[in-house]
Order: C-alpha cells, then structure tokens, then sequence
C-alpha cells in the first residue's frame, strides 16, 4: 500500500517536506497536511473502502457541477486513501467562534451565513442532476430505516442514559408517526446528512464544503435543519429567521415553493436531527468517553425546549417523554440561558447613579432634570411621583410624555435585541433632582410598559423613596 507521502510525489513530482496530522472532532477519519516549498495539499486515511468510493465520487461529481468543493488528487488504488487540494485553516466554526459566546453577529458575518444557505440550496439541487445515488454509504436514500435507527439511537444512547422511566411501545408510536411525516416530504435532492458550520470552509471569502461523504439522496430539510440548529450555533430566532429567507430565496431560482408549507415540515426535521444530535452526543460522550460532545449537551436541549413550544401535538408522547426529559435535574441545573431581567430605578442625582448588581455595566441612565418639576411646589413636597396630584400635574404639563415615548422607542428596541440574543440583564435609570416626583412617575412608568410589552421579569427600585416592586415574568 502506497504511503500519502508517495502519492504526493507521484501527483506533484517532489517529495513533500512535512507532513503534519490535523485535528478533527467527530471522525475517524484521519487527515494530513502534507506540503513542499510550493505545494500543500489534504491526504486523507479512511477506515471504509466504501465510504472513501462515495466521497471520490461526489467530490468528482460536484466539481463538474461548478460546486465549491475541494478538488480530488490521487487515489491509492485501493481507496483507502487520497489526496484533495488544501482549503486552507479557515472554518466557518471557528471563525464564529466569539459572535457564538455573545450571540451578537456582525454585518459580516451575517452576510457569509446567508451565502451558505444560498449556496446550500443550489448544491442540493444542483449537485443531485445525474448523479447515481447507488454510490452513496451507507444507504443510497433517505428512508425509513434510517429514520427508526436515528430515533432508536438517541433512544438506546441517550433517552436511557438519563434514568428517566418511560413506555417504549408508546415512544416507538410516536417515532413511527414522525417517520411518516418525514417521508411526506420526499425531494429529488442531495441531502448532505453532516451540513453543519464545522463542514464549511472559508477561501476567498466563499464558502467551500467538505466532509460530505455521508450524503445520500433525500428531502431538503434535513440540512436546513442541520445548519441553523446546530448546537453551539447560537444564532438566536431573529438570525434562524433570516438564514431560512435567505435559503429560500436561493430554492425558488430551483423549483416552486410553499414557504409556509416548508417551515410547518421544517419544524418536524427540527424536531428529528435533536433527536438524532442528543443520541450522537450520548455515544460519543457516554459511551466513547470523549468530554466535547457532552458540552454540547445542553445547547442541543436549550433548542429543544424551544422547539417544544411548538407542541407537536402530533406526538403527545414523545412530547410528555421529551419535557420530562429536559426537566431533570441533571440537565435543568445546567441551562445555558435564564431569562432577561430588567431592573428599572428611580434616583437622585445628588446621592449618585445606581450601581449594576448584575456586573454588566451599561444600560440606560435617562435625565429627567429638563421636565417641569412638581417639587418646585409646595403643595407637592410630600407627595411623589406616585401619587395622583404629581402624575395630573406632569402628564397635563405633557413634556414628561414626550420624554417617555423617546425613552421606551430606545428601551424598546434593547429589549427586543436581548431578549434574542439570550442576555439576562438589562438596567434602566431615570434621576431627578431628588428622586421623588419626575423619576418615580418616569421609572414607574417603563416598568409597567417593558411589562406590557414583552412580558419579562421587572424589578422596580425607587432607590430614595426605599419601594421595590417586582413584575413577574409572563408564562406562555
């Protein structure tokens, strides 16, 4: 058996000066960059002959189509290895890498998103005319064995592992109903199977795809679902909106479209490559004993309880096995995200600005200094922003209702923005003179409008007149 170092001589003329071993998370595959003074390239060792012939012929396939993959070198005449052109280190994981902790996105990185999901759409599409399917490993099409398999596995290596109790000929209904459903939506398409944000290449400022020799033919969702809710992603319900537009306006250049009709079926994909996801982390991190797929545990389950509000009435069993699942204390302990809380305070200026418990610093400090002031009359000095005399007279004055439609169209806004990015705290401040008349009717005010508006939890302080008020988080 040739050595990856001679297939390099025998497609390059030289021998390579380095080869090094390159990371990889989740395959057993092994890769190589192997490099001379002008020339690096990818060598590639597989475990399965079968598996390598399928890769070879899709990456053959879909660079004829004009698709962004590597291009394939040399091949060992037994398959077990080959050479492909290097992409160089920049992968679309990494690159998101600090935008994934804040679930705050740039412009830029936003753009690139949604080239992928056009270019997903067309390499589907696109990369499904003439190819022969009897290639692809381990099964040609998308079925409904493949289906039961990936729901028994999360069963068998995750469901179980919990200790949870359970009925399996009640969950084994329900999978075969979500089965069905799944195979309603059959399409003429490559389904990529692996189509996730480690699987794609930054080179050029486009986007290039690897690894996809576990595609098969079957049914567009499955990568759709795949991408947008793959587990340490964090793109939050705004961005997961965007890129799903973005997609479908690349499929309609392909073939009609139902938009509404695509995202009722896309929930149901959703719900099935969790399931599938969960049972992979469980195997991996479980059984194989390795620790980076249980971390991501519990951003496979935060999208999930997200998902379930969805009901999926469906399958009222697996939806009662599911909620009773993501409540154990094991997983309940750990989630990722609590709810926003904001803190709305009334202060003084004389005695200083509120400080931050959350630690966050920021927020909003409004001065209500400009606004006519009841304390300027006697008839108000032991009254307070509260009281109905001081909100007749500010409210028939009119300059604090303007003041406030400013504040709650900025407020507004953050709220809106935090509650998608997952943060948990916002402060808002409103000071006055002295902390009794125009910042208490000010912070009073938002409080019960941030309330009205988006149901989060508000903690009310007026700092000076020593009241706090909480306004709890609105249940669905």
């Amino acid at each position: 058996m040739p050595s990856l170092a001679e297939l390099f001589e025998k497609q390059t003329g030289t021998k390579p000066v380095s080869e090094v071993q390159l990371t990889v998370s989740g395959s057993n595959r092994k890769y190589y960059r192997l490099k001379n003074d002008t020339i690096s390239l990818i060598g590639v060792i597989g475990t399965s002959v079968e598996e390598n012939r399928a890769f070879i012929a899709m990456a053959q396939h879909f660079r004829k189509k004009g698709l962004p993959v590597p291009e394939l070198g040399e091949v060992a005449a037994d398959e077990m290895m080959y050479l492909q052109e290097d992409l160089g280190d920049a992968v679309l994981f990494d690159y998101l890498l600090n935008s994934r902790k804040t679930g705050v996105f740039s412009s830029e990185e936003k753009a690139f998103l949604h080239k992928t999901m056009e270019m997903l759409a067309k390499f589907q599409v696109v990369g499904a005319q003439g190819f022969d399917f009897s290639v692809c490993y381990p099964q040609p099409e998308f079925n409904e064995r493949s289906i039961l398999w990936d729901l028994n596995y999360f069963k068998y290596c995750f469901l179980k592992s919990t200790g949870l109790d359970f009925q399996e000929n009640r969950l084994e209904d329900d999978f075969e109903k979500l089965a069905k459903e799944l195979l309603k939506a059959k399409t003429e398409t490559f389904m990529y199977r692996d189509f996730q944000s480690r699987n794609v290449m930054l080179k050029d400022n486009e986007p290039y795809f690897i690894d996809f020799q576990g595609g098969r033919k079957g049914p567009l969702y499955y990568d759709v679902a795949s991408f947008i809710w793959q587990a340490k992603a964090q793109y939050g319900p705004q961005l997961r909106d965007e890129l799903v537009d973005a997609y479908l306006r690349s499929l309609k250049i392909y073939m009609e479209v139902d938009e509404d009709e695509f995202r009722r079926v896309l929930d149901h994909f959703v719900l099935f490559r969790l399931l599938q996801v969960l049972g992979a982390y469980g195997f991996r991190g479980y059984f194989e004993k390795k620790p980076h797929f249980l971390q991501s545990i519990p951003y496979a389950l935060e999208n999930l309880r997200a998902l379930m509000k969805n009901n999926f009435k469906e399958y009222p069993y697996l939806m009662k096995v599911l909620r009773e699942m993501s409540e154990l204390k094991q997983f309940k302990d750990v989630r990722l995200h609590r709810p926003l809380v904001v803190t709305v305070y009334s202060f003084s200026y004389k005695k200083g600005i509120p400080h931050d418990i959350s630690g966050n610093g920021g927020g909003f400090v409004f001065d209500c200094r400009a606004v006519n002031n009841p304390g300027k009359y006697e008839r108000f000095y032991s009254m307070t922003g509260l009281d109905e005399p001081v909100i007749q007279f500010l409210e028939n004055d009119g300059e604090i209702l303007k003041f406030l439609n400013s504040a709650y169209s900025l407020v507004d806004a953050s709220v809106k923005r935090y509650k998608d990015r997952g943060f948990t705290n916002l402060m808002i401040c409103f000071g006055c003179t002295g902390g009794q008349h125009r910042s208490v009717y000010s912070a009073q005010k938002m409080a019960e409008h941030i309330h009205d508006q988006f149901g989060v939890e508000v903690n009310l302080i007026h700092r000076e007149r020593n009241l706090e008020q909480t306004f709890e988080e609105a249940k669905d």
